[in-house]
């Protein structure tokens, strides 16, 4: 295992620091063993809300609750050592208004152990940054294709590609910037757009369907791996077909079982070998 694991957890200042640096490494992760394996790898693991359609079988992430997010975020926490670990706030939990969203961000992290929390939203969502950082909640912020917004944008189809849509983009990305966010996630709009906003905000953008000019990149795990749960997006780059290695393997133990290959004598207890 890599020695980096023994070094101190990376804050969300440092992860700040980073802008303009070495490119941010980051994945989702949503169990302790997977936060393990991951840990020495990236620079921030992100429990996301899309813990909903990956692990949990819904069409979105609307479903979701506060006490989900709680519970995947405090196993990933146990998980990492190295990885700033931030945990996405649910649709409805912060929306309404500053103090709601305290609120409900102090219990996140306060039972999970997290560095930080994840908000969507734009202008409109910027007093309430600016609440959360200023009363000891660090905030990654999230503008583009808002997978919470579903609904209202109409689809999941890449935006910015009108000149008036990219610079409203840009506007959002700006005002979360000021109102204290930590980094911004760029999600699902056209290359020219995150590359705009990357240049023209102080704090790193976390690319995920965005750009290469990105200070950071995010996927979702289970995507990069091949184990995907549905449509898979453009953006994702494959590193592994872990479906077809499981499904074989569940194939080979199942004709073991029905074969009485399986279990062995080596597989029992009190039981002699043969020779």
């Amino acid at each position: 295992m890599s020695s980096a694991v023994t070094q101190k957890s990376l804050s969300a200042p440092a992860i700040r620091a980073m802008k303009g640096a070495a490119p941010i490494v980051c994945l989702t992760a949503y169990t302790t063993p997977m936060a393990r394996l991951l840990d020495g790898h990236v620079d921030l693991m992100l429990v996301g809300d899309s813990v909903g359609m990956v692990l949990y079988g819904f069409d979105s992430t609307l479903p979701v609750t506060l006490e989900m997010m709680i519970a995947h975020g405090a196993a990933v926490v146990r998980g990492a050592r190295r990885a700033c670990v931030v945990v996405d706030m649910p649709f409805g939990s912060y929306q309404e208004s500053p103090a709601q969203a305290f609120r409900n961000a102090a219990r996140v992290m306060k039972e999970t152990g997290a560095a930080a929390v994840k908000l969507e939203g734009g202008a409109e969502m910027a007093e309430t940054v600016r609440f959360l950082a200023l009363r000891g909640v660090p905030v990654l912020g999230h503008v583009g294709l808002m997978p919470q917004s579903v609904n209202a944008l109409g689809g999941f189809s890449a935006r910015g590609r009108s000149v008036a849509e990219g610079e409203r983009i840009a506007l959002d990305a700006e005002a979360i910037a000021a109102a204290g966010a930590f980094a911004i996630v760029v999600e699902g709009t056209i290359e020219a757009v995150a590359r705009a906003v990357t240049a023209r905000i102080a704090v790193p953008t976390i690319g995920i369907g965005a750009s290469p000019a990105c200070d950071g990149q995010i996927l979702v795990t289970e995507d990069m791996l091949g184990l995907p749960v549905g449509f898979t997006p453009k953006f994702v780059k494959r590193y592994a077909e872990l479906a077809v290695d499981i499904e074989a393997a569940a194939a080979r133990y199942a004709g073991d079982v029905r074969a009485r290959r399986f279990p062995g004598p080596e597989h029992c207890y009190g039981l002699a070998r043969t020779a």
